[in-house]
Order: structure tokens, then C-alpha cells, then sequence
């Protein structure tokens, strides 16, 4: 299992980027990575394969989460 996971969030432009958060993103897109320089790659690369790419109105924030153990 992948230890990183992904979390590119979908924010409006008129949301600050602090605030760009699971809570206020108009998508939440998450996926596995191996490093963290992966999981930097892959957060716009997932959201633009969920049609999320190209819009003025938007923006990616990606983050890099340790997948929680269970």
C-alpha cells in the first residue's frame, strides 16, 4: 500500500489559497503516491483526468497526506 496519497483540491479563484481546504474546494480528487515529489506531479495531473484543467474560474491545490493506518 502506498504510504502518500494525493489530495488535489478544486478551489474557486475568489477562495485565498490558505483557505483552499477539504472543507471549501468544489472537488476533492485523491490518489496514491510513491514520494513526495510524485504526489506533487500527480495532484494536476488528477484533476485535469477529471476535467478540471483550463478554467479561470478555478484552481489546484495539491496536497501530500500520509495515508492513515488502520
Amino acid at each position: 500500500m502506498n504510504p502518500i496519497l494525493v489530495v488535489a483540491l478544486v478551489c474557486a479563484s475568489t477562495v485565498q489559497t490558505p483557505d483552499c481546504s477539504r472543507e471549501t474546494a468544489l472537488d476533492v480528487i485523491i490518489g496514491p503516491a510513491h514520494t513526495l515529489q510524485e504526489c506533487l506531479i500527480q495532484g494536476p495531473v488528477l484533476a485535469a483526468s477529471a476535467g478540471h484543467g483550463g478554467d479561470a474560474n478555478t484552481y489546484v491545490k495539491t496536497r501530500c497526506e500520509q495515508r492513515k493506518e488502520r
